[in-house]
């Protein structure tokens, strides 16, 4: 491909599709790399789609198990005991692990808290990260620590902001984990480019999509298409010293009418990969 564009695509994006057609079609439309999103490979044999990968020519931006968060989130509501969900996350990164390059970081979320009890989570994260980090770590791999939008609250997650990720983070303090800078879910945290500056090295993987008022909890637009100023973060973050890849993560629930999900997904991948090319641009210097 020769694509210097630091630039992938989630296969969440591309829900609707197979993971075949997702390798093929992300190479035809000149894109770099890829999320890989656990739920679309093969429960017995993951390494011939894994292999795909590398034989495409496609970098490996991040990975997001099937169940990747501590308590039950909207995407994976069983199992309920943090440690049997542990145990899941693990396992993924055992199997995944020799097919991707060291290094790589495995998104993970912290649930929604039960009984609304977010203090139990956020000790509960502190524990649970630490042992996730050190596991990842003896395998060469890393965890991403992903912040939602507070919208999900009640459902997907007990924090939102980049400052309290951050926090957690540190508190936890393990090299392993870092931070997944998604954002749809950050960009209305309080001083965001301060706290960005703060994070420094700990941004292991960046997300990006575009804001309009939601109209369900998977309802994010193409880049270009809302509020968010990617550019501004974007450069922020470059300020950084991050050299990593930002990655289109777009839900879109297939109830809604203008549904990403049931529109022509070439024309979504040609579109957010002109407009993150113009973003990249603009956030330089």
């Amino acid at each position: 491909m020769g694509s210097s564009l630091p630039f992938g695509v989630s296969q969440f994006t591309t829900w609707p599709w197979p993971f075949e057609r997702d390798v093929e079609r992300y190479t035809a439309h000149g894109i770099p790399a890829i999320e890989i999103c656990a739920f679309k490979l093969d429960k017995c044999d993951y390494a011939p789609q894994l292999n795909s990968i590398t034989a495409a020519g496609l970098r490996v931006s991040s990975v997001q198990a099937e169940v990747h968060s501590l308590f039950p989130d909207s995407l994976a509501g069983q199992p309920t005991a943090p440690d049997d969900r542990i145990r899941h996350i693990k396992t993924t990164i055992e199997r995944v692990a020799p097919h991707v390059p060291e290094q790589t970081p495995f998104v993970v979320i912290t649930g929604a808290a039960p009984g609304g009890d977010t203090a139990a989570v956020y000790e509960q994260a502190l524990t649970s990260f630490a042992e996730l980090a050190q596991f990842a770590a003896r395998r060469k791999m890393r965890i991403a620590y992903e912040p939602l939008n507070p919208v999900l609250f009640n459902t997907d997650t007990a924090l939102w902001g980049l400052d309290q990720a951050l926090e957690l983070v540190e508190r936890v303090g393990h090299e392993a984990l870092g931070l997944c800078v998604d954002t749809w879910n950050i960009f209305q945290t309080p001083a965001l480019h301060e706290v960005i500056r703060r994070c420094g090295d700990r941004i292991f993987v960046v997300q990006v999509s575009d804001w309009h008022r939601p109209r369900s909890g998977a309802d994010r637009i193409s880049l270009g298409d809302g509020m968010i100023d990617n550019a501004a973060i974007v450069r922020t973050i470059r300020a950084t010293g991050y050299t990593g890849l930002y990655v289109l993560e777009i839900f879109s629930g297939e109830s809604l009418p203008d549904s990403i999900w049931r529109s022509d997904l070439d024309a979504v991948l040609a579109k957010n990969r002109g407009v993150f090319e113009r973003i990249w641009k603009k956030s330089a210097g």
